[in-house]
């Protein structure tokens, strides 16, 4: 009798026991009320990279799979759009220039033209000319190739002067003027001009003023024997195909484009990088204070134009790289081709065969980094 008591207690608390432990309310899941291990890691990744950074990171690979052998003009002309502004781009024929200004066109919502620069090419050729409507009985603007969001400017210093000139105005002040009429170009607006290095016969050097409205001044180089045989195939491919570049998976809207600017102004940037590059250009204008090479060398330094681009490009760079400060690794990748086109030599300098990118390769060595 006193077993039969005991088992059925027993019975009784195993059903009470169990709904209370064997079937609980909520799961470990819904308590957490997280995914599991691997979707967590895979949304803090996705948390981690900012959708415009996704977009360019997108945009770079595209490039780098149509540009063969040219990844540093490719991060050049990504960090000239995300800093708002304009690329010098010199090596010999047949090195991609013009591909890849109309690549980074094909990846943008943005139009693009080319710009075929001639000794007999006039200002109008590039600003647009008042027409005469004689069924309007006056005169109508007709505006030219500089309003669009892409310009290639193709050996930009056969061009005389006075287009020279104009172009200049379009690069620095973002509008055009015809007679007494001003005219804004579109808020998303880089020229890619280019030089060829190795032919000056009719060329016109371009003035220091508007080097100094260029950002950037790179130069490529032939690639290696691996590059052009994947070159050769490349073009192999196009051919069959009948079509010189392929669409990208997707292509970047303008909003994308000024949102990722406004981030990349908004990095940290230390007190003691920003005085890292102020001394960098400050060396240039009294090299003295840092090395007798350099003072004898130089005979003419940077502007402030080269400080902002420098801060600017170094901003780009690190915000391409993923982080949201900047570093002084970012500074000394950028300054070369922010002071290259911006240094005067010596006539002596010149004479023994220096050139602008020992002296910067000199500047960085002389000056501490922080």
């Amino acid at each position: 009798m006193i077993g039969q008591i005991a088992s059925t207690c027993l019975c009784v608390a195993g059903q009470v026991f169990g709904n209370f432990v064997a079937k609980p309310r909520f799961s470990i899941r819904q308590l957490n009320n997280t995914p599991d291990r691997k979707d967590a890691v895979d949304a803090a990744t996705a948390s981690v990279t900012p959708p415009a950074l996704a977009a360019l990171n997108g945009l770079r690979t595209y490039l780098n799979d149509q540009i063969l052998g040219q990844e540093s003009l490719v991060e050049r002309l990504l960090v000239a759009l995300l800093a708002d502004g304009h690329l010098l781009v010199e090596g010999p024929p047949g090195l991609a220039k013009t591909r890849a200004i109309k690549a980074l066109a094909h990846g943008l919502e943005g139009d693009f033209q080319r710009l075929q620069f001639t000794p007999d090419m006039l200002p109008a050729d590039l600003t647009g000319s008042d027409i005469y409507r004689p069924e309007e009985g006056g005169f109508h603007f007709q505006r030219g190739p500089l309003f669009h969001n892409l310009i290639l400017a193709d050996e930009i210093n056969r061009a005389p002067a006075k287009v020279q000139s104009a172009l200049l105005e379009a690069m620095d002040e973002r509008q055009i003027s015809v007679g007494a009429a001003t005219y804004p170009l579109p808020r998303l607006f880089l020229v890619m001009a280019t030089q060829n290095p190795i032919e000056h016969e009719g060329t016109y050097p371009l003035p220091e003023a508007q080097l100094d409205r260029f950002m950037l001044h790179t130069r490529v180089d032939y690639p290696d024997r691996a590059t052009t045989l994947r070159i050769m195939e490349l073009a192999r491919r196009e051919a069959r195909e009948a079509r010189e570049l392929p669409p990208p998976p997707s292509r970047l809207s303008q909003e994308t484009i000024l949102a990722a600017r406004r981030e990349v102004l908004d990095l940290a940037l230390a007190d003691s990088v920003a005085e890292y590059i102020a001394a960098l250009v400050e060396a240039t204008r009294s090299p003295e204070k840092y090395s007798a090479g350099l003072a004898e060398w130089l005979r003419w330094g940077a502007s402030p134009r080269a400080a902002i681009a420098i801060e600017r490009g170094a901003r780009a760079l690190a915000w391409l790289d993923g982080r949201d400060y900047v570093s002084p690794d970012d500074v000394q990748a950028i300054a070369p081709d922010a002071l290259r086109h911006r240094l005067l030599l010596d006539y002596t300098a010149q004479a023994r065969g220096v050139t602008a990118q020992q002296c910067v390769a000199e500047l960085l060595q002389q000056v501490p980094a922080p």
